[in-house]
Order: C-alpha cells, then sequence, then structure tokens
C-alpha cells in the first residue's frame, strides 16, 4: 500500500470503530499487565472468565503475592500454560512490589525485564494502559499486515517496525486495536471474509474470498 491507501484504510476502520478497546477485561494497570500474560496462546474470552473472579480479590501486586502460586493457580487452571503462567505472574508482582513500589513500569526496557512479559506484552501494556504509540503484534497482526500488504515482513519485530513507520499520526495510538479486531473478526486466518470487508479494495490477497451461497430454503413436508 503506499501512503494515501494506508491512509484511506485507517480512516475507514476509524469511522466503523472511533473507539476501538482490547476485549480483556481489567481494573487497573497492574490488572492489565496480568491479563495480556495470561493470554499467551490463550483466547481473551478464556482469560475474562478465569480472571473476573481473580480481579474482585486481586488489585495489586501485594495482594498477588499474599494471594501466592497455588492460590493463582485455583483460579487459572483453565488457561492453557496455567503453572508456568502463575509462577511469572507471582516473580512479576514480587518484583514491582520489591523494586518498583508497586508500581507498573511506562517503558518497554523496563517491562521486559519482569518475568513472562516480552516485547509484545510489553507493548501491549505501553499502548492499553499508557496510550504510548506502540504496536503489539500478535498473530492476527501479523497476518493482516502482510496479507493486505499493510507491513509485510518475515518476522513480527520487522511487521512492528514497518508499522511504526508507516502507520499516520492520527491512528497510530489505535492502530494496534483496529487491527487486532480487525484480523480477530474479519480477516480471519483460514477464510477471510472479504465480501463484508470495508478496506478490501484496498488490500493486495487475491483472489477475494466470495460470499458463502445461500443455503436453499427446506422444502416443507407434504
Amino acid at each position: 500500500m503506499n501512503r494515501a491507501q494506508i491512509f484511506d484504510f485507517f480512516s475507514r476502520l476509524a469511522e466503523a470503530n472511533p473507539a476501538p478497546q482490547t476485549e480483556l477485561e481489567y481494573g487497573n494497570d497492574f490488572q492489565l499487565l496480568v491479563a495480556v500474560v495470561l493470554s499467551a496462546q490463550a483466547t481473551d474470552v478464556g482469560v475474562n472468565k478465569a480472571t473476573r473472579a481473580l480481579f474482585r480479590e486481586v488489585e495489586t501486586p501485594q495482594q498477588m503475592v499474599d494471594l501466592g502460586e497455588e492460590g493463582l493457580k485455583a483460579h487459572i487452571r483453565t488457561i492453557g500454560l496455567f503453572n508456568a503462567k502463575a509462577k511469572n505472574v507471582i516473580a512479576l508482582s514480587q518484583m514491582l512490589v520489591r523494586d518498583y513500589g508497586g508500581q507498573v513500569p511506562q517503558d518497554r526496557d523496563t517491562l521486559t525485564l519482569l518475568p513472562g512479559v516480552g516485547r509484545k506484552t510489553a507493548n501491549v501494556v505501553l499502548n492499553t494502559a499508557f496510550g504510548q504509540e506502540a504496536f503489539a503484534v500478535d498473530t492476527h497482526i501479523f497476518r493482516v499486515g502482510n496479507r493486505t500488504g499493510l507491513a509485510p515482513g518475515k518476522t513480527v519485530l520487522a511487521v512492528e517496525q514497518k508499522l511504526d513507520k508507516r502507520v499516520p499520526a492520527p491512528f497510530r495510538r489505535d492502530a494496534h486495536h483496529w487491527l487486532i479486531l480487525h484480523g480477530r473478526y474479519v480477516c480471519k486466518a483460514r477464510r477471510p471474509e472479504c465480501w463484508r470487508c470495508i478496506v478490501a479494495d484496498l488490500c493486495r490477497y487475491r483472489p477475494k474470498t466470495p460470499a458463502p451461497a445461500a443455503k436453499a430454503p427446506k422444502t416443507p413436508p407434504v
């Protein structure tokens, strides 16, 4: 895509969804960080089911430390890799209490020092909690970036760097959410729903996926 097409691409997404939000449920920055760590290789829906009761009990890193690893596991057993995730969440909570006064850091380098926090998780927190222009490239955004021609790259980092370079100023803060939602609900992995895509004419994906054939009405019994 050229610059004009990219501007048009995001203009349409913005018009359709002026205030995109993460689908993870949380009440503060710390809860968001925990939810994002738990969401690795899991769905937002599954994470939300597990954290609703947890977040009524735990709002701060110290409360998470007090809950303990076994207590946390009891809440998140339905989430994949819950043993490793529980260990990381307790460890990062201990680190926040010990080294950062119980506050979630607001820079990527510091965030990625926390157990279980990689670049993608850090970018989600920076963007969603602190409003920074960060591009968290997950499988959906990686697919959309390459499939559409918006930000082609062979690696997650390459796609992130391309987005950082190409997304115009008015759309930089919310680009992450628009792209992930578009990939999750329209530009799907197995069968992109091109027939109802509002940016299909700007996208380089070929051939466009046609709308599913309408099912013939059932013949009533005689």
